[in-house]
């Protein structure tokens, strides 16, 4: 344990539950296990930062003074960004602050809830025979021995001095979560506050069955286990927040608070590697990848790069570190065992290849291997800020690089995914898939070699593949990653859509608003599905407005809601000075229009666009799309311009709605058509000359807005006068493409966003 100074937790800025705040219901106290756990686990920079999110986390949950009460919550950070330190850290402050329980349901394979229970028993101390007993930890408890055990321990809590909180981990499998809520109900856990954890959340948890009544197995105890419960909080930690966000609402496991993690400055992710002309990233060419249409017989010279740089960095480690720490390799080439066992015996071969040539000094292919070597390191020297040592002296230190390193393959071949003793070596280079995903961790990577696709697009799931990210700047210059063109783009565009939908996230999180409330609409390539449909009751629309007008159907509305959209323009008509456009001398009264250039983009989206109520489920969510696009571009261009025009104003359009009962529900009440046409229409080389039509009426490259005021016809009868009804043109060079969720639980369709 570090000898440092007891670490002190200041009050955090939020109000209490006595000013109304709708987030915060209790402010819990950090104690004595859990300034024990910061001072001797946590970074000195990080220990006031990580205090503060874990008691913002636990203090949306339910308070352990209440007698009952649930909260679920949802926890997102980075992929391999410390999660784990913070469930500890809300672990630690549950146990100074009377939950007597903390469950933590850790992984869906024994390696990796091994891995879990290690890292949770060591850090919060439970080994150390010097410190006081505080814990009781348990894991898939299952007999009667757990029973007593825990029965016990809950007993303790009548005297203060010697109670103790019960730390169980659990399985992610229907068995051993089954096991876990028939051993708890045989205990009276009246007055018992729990924790819940649930580490990637998104995985397993959630229901794959949402058409079936009963949902599947691994969701239907997690339920029977929440039943049982009458005092608890349940918090979802995961990287992909996809899922837990699309699900069903109304769905016991949806998340009805949030707090994003920022990770440390030392940490390396999306934004480092996936930067515009990224020089940590490299190209697997296409003939280098297998497939049905290109049977590889030997390994591909990518590979055989990919491994150069990887000694090279091994070489420097050691010279610099004296074999303290660890470099490592990650072959990622499919999701087929068949290809992680051809990798292997390729890799294998030209470890035992080089490592003899090495031994074979002045031999024509020792310097043939030297010269390759040497062009690894001048790569490596383009993205290596400090000084690397000279290459005679990395030449020196490879052979010792080779006897430093093992090559092992990584997967469930022989029942169960092997362990690593990261100890035993400096340098690893592991060969699998899939069970190197998702909360493996591989320390010290730096060379990532991932000849495989994109599979089935789903963005979660491609994101888990990148254990490239991690806590590494201080060598992220000797990172590099080998992956198809395709796999790159699709981490471009995820970066993309993460860092948009953490933004939101925080938003939300800082404003204390609902969870529930939040329309789900946010920036996906349409390459990428934000997660597996199987678990989503309700589908999501994309919108990718690109060189086309965006304009509500349904503007027959409330009287309200038309009042309230004919002062916002004439708001902002107040506000701008309008002039008669140029055209034709011929054209009609409702063919002349009235228009403000260089209308600066930020003030009609306050003036105009963000008062204005839409009606109708539909509009509102393709609405909202074009707001949040619309925001981008000025957050990209504060100086962004649009033309604003007020169409017709001295002649008022009259329009009809369908109304007809041969159409569906969705259909009626919604304008026929909203734009007028060109004039004359024939002969087709007159067409338009007159007037072009209102679609013509902008700048292909800017974003234009029309205010149309209509008089509106139902069934031949006039039925409200001077409806405002704005489209907005979206140029060509604004696309950005999003996925939109507005579930049925979400309020009245008709409200506005």
């Amino acid at each position: 344990m570090k000898d440092t100074k007891p670490f002190i937790v200041e009050p955090i800025t939020t109000d209490s539950p006595s000013d109304g705040n709708p987030s915060q219901k209790w402010i819990p106290v950090a104690g004595e296990v859990t300034k024990r756990f910061l001072s001797s686990v946590v970074p000195p920079e990080s220990q006031k930062e990580i205090a503060d999110s874990s008691v913002s986390i636990l203090g949306k949950g339910v308070s352990p003074s209440l007698d009952r009460g649930e909260q679920t919550g949802l926890v997102v950070g980075y992929v391999q960004s410390g999660k784990t330190m913070s469930f500890e850290t809300v672990a630690a402050l549950a146990n100074d602050n009377g939950f007597k329980i903390v469950i933590v349901i850790a992984g869906t394979s024994t390696a990796l809830l091994e891995q879990s229970s290690g890292r949770l028993q060591s850090d919060l101390g439970l080994s150390d025979s010097k410190l006081i007993r505080k814990w009781v930890m348990l894991t898939n408890p299952s007999d009667y021995d757990d029973i007593k055990l825990i029965q016990g321990s809950l007993e303790s809590w009548k005297n203060p001095s010697f109670r103790k909180t019960v730390i169980i981990t659990v399985l992610k499998h229907h068995k051993r979560l089954s096991d876990l809520t028939e051993v708890l109900k045989k205990i009276e856990l009246a007055n018992s506050p729990v924790l819940i954890i649930d580490d990637e959340a998104d995985q397993a948890s959630l229901n794959t069955e949402i058409d079936q009544i009963e949902g599947s197995a691994t969701y239907r105890r997690i339920m029977e286990l929440r039943d049982i419960l009458t005092h608890y909080t349940y918090l979802q930690y995961t990287a992909t927040p996809q899922a837990p966000l699309l699900m069903n609402i109304i769905d016991s496991l949806s998340p009805n608070f949030v707090e994003v993690l920022d990770p440390g400055e030392n940490y390396a992710g999306g934004l480092d590697f996936f930067s515009d002309n990224s020089k940590l990233v490299k190209i697997i060419p296409s003939e280098d990848i297998p497939s049905k249409n290109n049977d590889i017989i030997g390994p591909p010279e990518s590979l055989f790069h990919a491994l150069r740089i990887f000694f090279v960095g091994v070489a420097v480690g050691l010279i610099s570190t004296g074999d303290v720490g660890n470099r490592s390799m990650l072959v990622h080439p499919s999701h087929l065992r068949a290809y992680h066992q051809t990798y292997y015996n390729w890799v294998v071969s030209i470890f035992d290849s080089w490592k003899q040539i090495l031994e074979d000094i002045g031999s024509m292919d020792y310097d043939e291997l030297i010269e390759e070597f040497q062009d690894s390191y001048h790569e490596l020297s383009k993205t290596v800020s400090q000084n690397l040592p000279d290459f005679s002296k990395i030449v020196e230190y490879l052979p010792i690089a080779f006897d430093s390193s093992n090559v092992i393959e990584v997967n469930a071949r022989s029942g169960r995914t092997p362990q690593i003793n990261w100890r035993n070596s400096y340098g690893w280079i592991l060969v699998g898939g899939q069970a190197m995903d998702r909360g493996f961790t591989v320390e010290g990577l730096t060379v990532t070699y991932m000849p495989r696709g994109i599979g089935a697009g789903h963005a979660d799931t491609l994101q888990q593949r990148a254990r490239f990210f991690g806590y590494k700047k201080d060598y992220l210059g000797f990172c590099r990653i080998f992956m198809d063109d395709r796999s790159l783009q699709a981490f471009e565009n995820y970066v993309k859509h993460e860092e948009d939908i953490r933004g939101q996230l925080q938003t939300i999180a800082l404003q204390n608003t609902p969870l529930n409330d939040w329309k789900r609409i946010f920036i996906l390539s349409p390459d990428l599905k934000p997660c597996r449909n199987q678990v989503l009751k309700y589908g999501y629309s994309r919108s990718e407005f690109s060189a086309e007008w965006i304009a509500p159907r349904s503007i027959y509305t409330s009287e309200d809601i038309i009042k309230s959209n004919q002062m916002t323009v004439k708001s902002l008509r107040s506000k701008l000075e309008f002039h008669e456009n140029k055209g034709s001398e011929k054209r009609t009264k409702s063919q002349r229009h009235l228009v403000c250039k260089n209308v600066s983009l930020q003030m009609a989206i306050d003036e105009l666009l963000l008062n204005l109520r839409i009606s109708g489920t539909a509009d509102s969510e393709r609405n909202t799309g074009m707001l949040l696009q619309l925001s981008n571009a000025v957050q990209e261009d504060q100086s962004e311009l649009c033309d604003v025009y007020i169409m017709s104003p001295n002649d008022r359009r009259v329009r009809s709605i369908d109304s007809s009962e041969e159409l569906s529900i969705d259909a009626r009440g919604k304008i026929t058509e909203l734009f007028q046409g060109a004039h004359p229409v024939s002969p087709l080389n007159e067409r338009g000359k007159i007037y072009p039509g209102d679609r013509l009426i902008k700048q292909e490259d800017r974003v234009t807005i029309q205010i149309h005021e209509l008089d509106i016809m139902k069934d031949k009868e006039l039925v409200a006068k001077g409806v405002p009804v704005i489209a907005v043109w979206m140029p060509e060079r604004l696309a950005q493409s999003r996925i939109i969720q507005v579930q049925p639980s979400q309020g009245d369709p008709d409200a506005t966003f």
